[in-house]
């Protein structure tokens, strides 16, 4: 059994969702974990194994996310929780307003502890700022990212929607691509 430590039930909703659909169970182990300032989602969840591996017990899984602008030089990127809290879509829109480019790129880091090793999987997905907040579902800037190829922001979308193409599925797939070569060998 591999435990997701997040405090973010929509994540655990998502990931959970999409790992089942693999046949892989989780469960939720809802706690914080010290996340340090830096400028790499894969940094932020390295440093922060360093800590959990003495605090729990078993195989666990945890993430982290960024949204990175490209009007702003990737920010808020690794700092993306923080400035939702502070500024919320509707300040991010109002940073955005003239920019020349609405590009943007959501980006998941996992790092999955397995028997005392860890693995760390990465997934992106690339798309644009919406003019506007759109949707009630999801969590975050949902409501203002719209994946390449879509006309819907994440927040508007399913989770089964938003599974098939997010950041997030992306690093599941390649977690799951690991879990089987694993279970193969």
């Amino acid at each position: 059994m591999i435990a997701f430590v997040t405090t973010n039930e929509g994540k655990f909703r998502e990931v959970s969702a999409k790992l089942l659909e693999a046949g892989v169970k989780i469960v939720h182990e809802d706690r914080s974990y010290p996340e340090i300032q830096t400028d790499r989602l894969e940094k932020v969840v390295r440093f922060a194994a360093t800590v959990l591996d003495d605090q729990i017990r078993g195989d666990y899984l945890i993430d982290d996310s960024g949204l990175f602008i490209d009007a702003f030089g990737g920010f808020p990127g690794v700092y993306s929780s923080y400035v939702y809290k502070r500024l919320g879509c509707a300040g991010t829109l109002k940073l955005l307003e003239g920019a020349r480019t609405r590009a943007a790129t959501f980006e998941t880091v996992f790092l999955l502890r397995t028997t005392g090793a860890h693995q760390v999987f990465h997934g992106a997905c690339q798309g644009i700022i919406a003019e506007a907040e759109r949707g009630r579902f999801g969590f975050g800037f949902d409501p203002i990212f719209i994946p390449d190829g879509a006309a819907k922001t994440f927040a508007e979308m399913s989770v089964t929607e938003k599974n098939a193409v997010s950041h997030r599925a992306r690093a599941v797939e390649a977690l799951v691509a690991h879990l089987r070569t694993q279970k193969e060998s």
